[in-house]
């Protein structure tokens, strides 16, 4: 996922996204303690894919504001 494809979509999707991403990083986060992730990496991928939409969030909220 890159920046370009998030700002294609609505602030709806977005926050839809962000919901999804965040439970991904809980069940990495039990997969993690239980021993049971086979996938160290995904963290990482989870993170920055979370950053991005939120940055792209703070994107469309400025550009509201600014209206």
């Amino acid at each position: 996922m890159n920046a370009s494809e998030l700002r294609s979509k609505s602030k709806q999707d977005l926050e839809q996204e962000l919901v999804a991403l965040r439970r991904e990083q809980f069940n990495l986060r039990l997969q993690q303690m239980t021993g049971q992730l086979p996938k160290n990496h995904e963290h990482g991928r989870v993170r920055k894919d979370i950053a991005r939409v939120k940055t792209v969030l703070s994107e469309l909220a400025r550009q509201e504001a600014g209206k």
